[in-house]
């Protein structure tokens, strides 16, 4: 498998050069698809044999909860907000991460560092500092970006929830009282500075307006080639 590091230097206790397995993240903003095409990514590769563990937002035993608590009341500051999204990230990172990566497994990351870059960088945070916020995540093996238009966000979003969210609306920026022009503009905002991520950081993005068996398709073909190429380093 290939050899794994860190962006710029590891948490306390972590080796990576000893770390094996693959690490996925698949990004994209809420009704892209994401979620469904983690969870059938996990069911195809466990029928290849593959050991995977899932890991994403909010899934921290250590603050996942207060975390949900907070944003039910809207009164997050921005950096508040970071600084919990970071605990809960790293969290992970040491608890689910690199116990899984040390058992040879694939962890599928549903969201990762990007999205929490682009969402504090988009709420004003300097870029310099919220990506140091970070310097410690494990680089990924691979990353997929799943970009669907703003037109087909809204009808998705609707479709399945019946109204908007509010931080998914950017509605704590203050840009619009109106939610669906609010919803617009971050995500188009959150569009616009994933593009600089995708060059920083190489990652690779992917139509998902197309239906979910394309999409997924893509997806598959994409990630059984870096298999491929992981299996033949072994």
């Amino acid at each position: 498998m290939p050899q794994k590091k860190c962006y710029v230097a590891p948490p306390p206790g972590v080796e990576p050069s000893k770390l094996g397995g693959l690490l996925v993240v698949v990004e994209g903003p809420d009704s892209s698809g994401r979620s469904t095409h983690t969870r059938l990514l996990s069911e195809w590769l466990e029928q290849k044999g593959f050991a995977v563990s899932q890991v994403g937002l909010k899934r921290s035993a250590l603050v996942s909860a207060e975390l949900e608590n907070a944003m039910m009341g809207n009164v997050l500051s921005p950096r508040t907000m970071s600084l919990f999204y970071a605990t809960d990230f790293y969290d992970q990172l040491e608890n689910s991460i690199v116990p899984a990566l040390r058992a040879g497994s694939i962890v599928l990351a549903d969201r990762y560092i990007f999205t929490l870059i682009a969402r504090d960088v988009v709420r004003g945070a300097n870029p310099d500092w919220t990506e140091m916020l970070y310097s410690r995540a494990l680089v990924p093996d691979a990353v997929y970006y799943l970009a669907v238009s703003p037109r087909n966000l809204v009808e998705r979003t609707l479709r399945s929830h019946g109204c908007l969210d509010y931080w998914e609306s950017g509605m704590d920026i203050g840009h619009s009282r109106d939610w669906f022009e609010s919803f617009v503009w971050y995500q188009r905002r959150i569009r616009e500075e994933f593009r600089r991520l995708e060059q920083r950081f190489r990652f690779e993005t992917i139509n998902a307006n197309r239906s979910v068996r394309t999409t997924q398709n893509d997806l598959r073909k994409r990630i059984d080639a870096v298999l491929q190429q992981a299996l033949a380093k072994l």
